[in-house]
């Protein structure tokens, strides 16, 4: 064979291919890891705060005369008649009970403290002295307007030593003391020491007594912000008893 001949044949070998012409490499997938992800852990949980604990209505009774609730209408006479309770204390020659003179020794200096000066009236009576008042208003309005305006001997605030009559800023024991800065302070803030007005204004087919903004009774702390702060007006609405605007027939 000639040089030609075998040149040719040289270039024809497969060996004079080799590193001439490189085949891709084909890369083998990943290995998918089969190890599981760690969880993420959850965020902090939402603090929802309690609910205040609902007002008991039926912590204290409504009946005995020694409880600072006792309803007492036209409808609810003291049980006994004649009840006088045992711890009245002197509170500057009226007498209130124990709890009730010093409720209003603090209303009358937290009064003090605002510049208004709330003067007590009247506080304690009892069966025979509101016979007499009840007497006099009788023979002065009739028996019709004596009920407007007092309670039957029995069946008076004044006389479960709770309830107490107050002036202040040229007024007493009127409705115009509703309109002094003494009457709307007492309206605003005697519920912080314990009191209410009984006698609100447009409350007489329920309390039975015409718009009194002097007459306060005592029912303690915890009902009277209660009733402040629900906007309910009087006891009767609060516990859900009769209206009682008339005495009961007999």
């Amino acid at each position: 064979m000639g040089a030609g001949a075998g040149a040719a044949s040289e270039l024809l070998h497969p060996r004079s291919f080799v590193g001439a012409v490189t085949a891709p490499r084909t890369e083998a997938p990943a290995a998918a890891s089969s190890a599981p992800r760690a969880p993420v852990p959850p965020g902090p949980a939402a603090v929802v705060p309690e609910p205040p604990p609902a007002f008991d209505r039926g912590l204290r009774s409504l009946d005995d005369p020694d409880s600072t609730w006792v309803v007492v209408n036209k409808l609810r006479p003291l049980d006994p008649i004649g009840y006088a309770p045992a711890d009245l204390v002197d509170i500057g020659g009226d007498a209130l009970r124990a709890e009730a003179a010093q409720a209003i020794a603090a209303l009358q200096a937290e009064a003090r403290a605002a510049g208004l000066d709330v003067a007590v009236q009247s506080a304690y009576r009892s069966f025979e002295y509101q016979q007499g008042l009840f007497g006099n208003a009788t023979a002065r309005f009739g028996v019709a307007g004596a009920e407007l305006r007092s309670a039957r001997p029995g069946y008076s605030e004044h006389q479960t030593g709770l309830a107490v009559d107050v002036g202040g800023g040229g007024c007493d024991i009127e409705r115009c003391f509703g309109d002094t800065p003494e009457g709307r302070w007492v309206v605003a803030n005697a519920h912080r020491t314990g009191f209410l007005v009984r006698y609100p204004a447009g409350s007489e087919q329920i309390t039975g007594y015409q718009y009194e903004p002097w007459h306060l009774r005592y029912v303690g702390p915890e009902l009277a912000t209660e009733m402040h702060e629900t906007g309910v007006a009087t006891l009767e609405e609060f516990f859900g008893l009769p209206p009682a605007p008339e005495y009961a027939a007999g």
